[in-house]
């Protein structure tokens, strides 16, 4: 499979879903692909967003955060495996960024770089040097 969004503007991303309250998440990750390409990068299914953020509202969005951070840390793994160096994404960064530094657009920060570790890894699957890959 080749993928072919690996230049996400991450930054954005996060900068728009942050002032949408995460509402641009529940359309953009099934409309756009997102949440596919990243079941295929994980090689497992994972909870639909629009879960995730349902069971956020009466968590205070903390199973949405902790949701995107454990996928962050999977992401971070196959990154490794593969070689693709680094800054990565992680559930420490994921979660820190988004609760510290919330009044500083930590969640733009926070997504700007799983986006960046995302692209990055999509782009070295594309090369078809996924031989590490699970």
């Amino acid at each position: 499979m080749k993928f072919k969004h690996t230049n996400r503007p991450g930054f954005l991303l996060g900068f728009v879903d942050f002032f949408s309250a995460g509402l641009f998440f529940l359309f953009y990750m099934p409309f756009g692909g997102l949440q596919d390409e990243i079941d295929m990068v994980l090689g497992h299914p994972t909870t639909r967003y629009w879960k995730a953020y349902l069971l956020g509202i009466p968590t205070l969005f903390i199973y949405p955060l902790v949701w995107m951070a454990r996928i962050a840390e999977e992401l971070k793994d196959i990154a490794l495996s593969l070689g693709v160096p680094g800054p990565y994404t992680s559930w420490r960064h994921m979660f820190l960024w988004n609760v510290l530094g919330l009044p500083l657009m930590g969640p733009a920060v926070a997504t700007h770089r799983f986006f960046d570790t995302l692209n990055r890894v999509e782009k070295k699957l594309n090369t078809g040097d996924d031989s590490s890959l699970h």
